[in-house]
């Protein structure tokens, strides 16, 4: 099942319609050869997937979306959702396809699908059934792009990160995970809504595994510049570390709450998977904080991990990880993090 955004075939028999819709001008040249398309893949067409692939779509990102999924009639029919709205949106062209060659040649791919959760099923087995199912997509999607980032958003993503980066023998610069790029917005907004500004004008990070291990950098919090701990020791205003980690708290409950009330979340991750695909494909060059290979970087060692640190972000990938300042708390939970995945990626025997 293939179906592209637009076809000029409307006359008899399949005529091209669009030399005689449009004359055209003399002297022509082609289009320039430095001018890029860029393409877009998002594979799996579950809540997740669709609020990532609508939000590409409303903020320009891409010349080209292709959405691949296991279920053909959900896949098509979402295809056909984005595709009606072709008036009121910029010009991409939509595909969608069961087989992976449908994502030939492109600059990003987003990895949205796994498998769901089995009443009383451990953790491990659905990491070891996610795991079986990545050897179905990341092979495919290096073979059609190997020239590609791949984006891994699917949950346990830190684990899920480091499996698509040995299945698809990439550097690891280009194999990224989402991480704890969402966990760190609602840190700001938390922060934000604590002191009555713009979310926009706090700098906090959460760091670490995606998950209960998290790691809250409160030493290099600022607002408006202002670094928001020292400022408060300096002016001897008392604050209590049970606030601050109560907030830490709401952060990583911030998920289960919407899952608890909505059955999914869907939104949050969307824009924050999109503000990713911006910065990567548009050489942004900014900082976000997502899951990279970590091995080496804040005395991090033991074996091969990806958990979220601050990295720049370009069209090359990972440019580098920021070299923020911890405390030594900071550190020491930042290695037990580690330590976790670590743990749960050995059981797997990779």
């Amino acid at each position: 099942m293939q179906k592209s955004g637009s076809s000029s075939s409307l006359g008899p028999g399949g005529l091209d319609l669009t030399q005689a819709f449009f004359k055209s001008i003399q002297n022509t040249a082609p289009p320039s050869p430095t001018k890029r398309h860029t393409k877009i893949s998002v594979i799996g067409v579950g809540n997740v997937g669709m609020a990532i692939a609508q939000t590409i779509l409303t903020q320009d990102l891409a010349d080209e979306l292709a959405l691949v999924d296991a279920k053909a009639d959900k896949l098509r029919g979402e295809m056909l959702d984005l595709q009606h709205a072709a008036a009121f949106l910029p010009r991409t062209k939509i595909n969608a396809s069961i087989d992976y060659s449908v994502t030939v040649g492109s600059d990003l791919c987003i990895v949205t699908a796994g498998a769901r959760q089995n009443p009383g099923e451990s953790r491990l087995n659905l990491l070891q059934r996610n795991v079986a199912l990545f050897s179905n997509i990341i092979p495919p999607l290096a073979k059609y792009s190997p020239d590609t980032i791949l984006l891994i958003v699917s949950n346990p993503v830190d684990v899920l990160t480091y499996v698509s980066w040995k299945l698809s023998g990439f550097p690891s610069n280009r194999v990224i995970g989402s991480g704890t790029n969402l966990d760190s917005s609602r840190f700001r907004f938390l922060i934000a809504d604590h002191l009555d500004v713009n979310a926009q004008d706090v700098q906090a990070y959460i760091v670490g595994e995606h998950g209960d291990s998290s790691v809250a950098l409160w030493s290099s919090i600022s607002v408006g510049g202002v670094p928001v701990l020292s400022f408060l020791e300096k002016q001897q205003i008392p604050y209590e570390k049970e606030t601050l980690e109560k907030i830490h708290k709401e952060v990583v409950g911030g998920a289960y709450e919407v899952i608890s009330l909505k059955g999914y979340t869907s939104w949050a991750i969307g824009y924050s998977v999109s503000n990713l695909a911006r910065s990567l494909l548009r050489d942004q060059r900014k900082i976000h904080p997502v899951s990279v290979l970590a091995k080496g970087f804040y005395g991090i060692d033991g074996g091969d991990v990806f958990l979220s640190l601050p990295a720049q972000l370009g069209r090359g990938g990972i440019l580098g990880v920021t070299n923020i300042h911890l405390t030594d708390e900071e550190v020491g939970r930042l290695k037990e993090s580690a330590k976790t995945i670590l743990e749960v990626q050995n059981q797997l025997g990779l």
